[in-house]
């Protein structure tokens, strides 16, 4: 009989042909993965190119900036979509065992989830930090509810994730709720001062930017309202922490409500001898001048002044006049008391030393 015919190479050597088939195949099938995941790779990265430098132009010409927010949230992660794209094709034309297969698959499509669920957080982030002057109407923005809103997001993106794998997730909520009732035993004060900030934001009453007052005499912008504590700027740049149960449960003053723009008392006392229209009359001429004309001033408020006290050596009264904020009255105060010091002067009011006098005759009297 005639056998299989067969190839002689240089060095003298025979090689079947079927060996030849099978080392071939198993180069190729070794081979082909690599080259399936490198053209996914390299077609990702043309495409990345191509189609985000056209949509980063596209964007330039609109108003909105929720299309800004999304090429900067996916940008990142798009190469790596195409990366396990070409994972899952590979793995498709491999040679591994079917099992192999199966729980890689898994696997990437549980990267998958959780990176589109990455990208998800972070366009709801960024959407909530731009757009936080009109959601400040309906929920207020701080560090706490954008935490909470990646929490939610996260946490249904592993609840996808879970079930994509066949675990069953009624046992995991039940066992998370059991779990959850000894860590809230556990952690008191940390879910206290949690639940009163949520409190705080949602009563509205405190909000970020707002000037408020502490009945233990804090007192400063509040900067920020975490799971834990509200940060409190004080007009020194130092910033205070109070606990949100703290805050919760304090008298607290907001010079912010329900409007910036505050009333500025100044007391000030004239001679008994003065003419008491005329004091009124200049007094209100240069506090219609300093709300003209000090930025913080309202410009159409019409300052007054109100007489109040017969005192030991002047007749007192207050003006009133107005700033835009707390922080303005300052400014306002004292442009004001260096004006009117220098108008009254001009004019001869006397504002009166502290003095006593012994009034002779009528001790005789008696």
């Amino acid at each position: 009989m005639v056998g299989p015919p067969s190839l002689k190479s240089e060095g003298g050597f025979f090689i079947s042909p079927r060996r030849y088939l099978v080392d071939m195949s198993l180069f190729f099938g070794i081979a082909a993965p690599f080259l399936i995941i490198l053209a996914c790779f390299v077609f990702g990265a043309i495409l990345r190119k191509v189609l985000f430098d056209r949509l980063i132009k596209w964007t330039k010409n609109t108003k909105t900036h929720i299309d800004d927010i999304v090429i900067n949230a996916t940008k990142g992660p798009f190469l790596v979509w195409f990366l396990m794209l070409g994972i899952y094709f590979a793995l498709a034309a491999s040679t591994l065992p079917e099992n192999v297969i199966n729980v890689s698959a898994k696997a990437l499509m549980a990267l998958g989830v959780l990176s589109v669920t990455m990208a998800l957080a972070s366009i709801i982030s960024g959407i909530i930090k731009v757009y936080s002057s009109k959601l400040e109407k309906t929920l207020p923005v701080t560090s706490l509810t954008q935490n909470i809103s990646r929490i939610i997001i996260f946490g249904i993106g592993i609840l996808v994730v879970l079930n994509s794998l066949g675990i069953s997730i009624t046992p995991v909520l039940a066992t998370l709720g059991i779990g959850g009732l000894a860590v809230a035993l556990a952690l008191q004060d940390t879910l206290s001062n949690l639940f009163s900030g949520f409190h705080v934001i949602m009563a509205r009453q405190i909000k970020v930017g707002d000037y408020i007052k502490l009945d233990t005499k804090e007192e400063g912008y509040v900067t920020d309202i975490n799971w834990r504590t509200t940060q409190i700027r004080m007009l020194p740049n130092n910033v205070v922490l109070v606990p949100n149960s703290k805050l919760a449960q304090a008298i607290v003053t907001n010079y912010c409500l329900p409007d910036k723009e505050m009333a500025v008392l100044i007391n000030i006392g004239v001679h008994y001898n003065s003419d008491l229209k005329k004091v009124e009359k200049i007094t209100c001429e240069v506090a219609k001048e300093i709300m003209r004309r000090i930025t913080g001033g309202v410009p159409d408020f019409e300052p007054f002044i109100r007489y109040h006290t017969f005192g030991d050596f002047s007749i007192n009264f207050t003006v009133i006049l107005r700033a835009k904020e707390f922080v303005d009255q300052y400014l306002v105060k004292h442009e004001f008391v260096k004006k009117l010091h220098e108008r009254y002067a001009k004019e001869g009011i006397i504002i009166p030393y502290p003095i006593r006098a012994i009034n002779y005759s009528q001790e005789k009297a008696v």
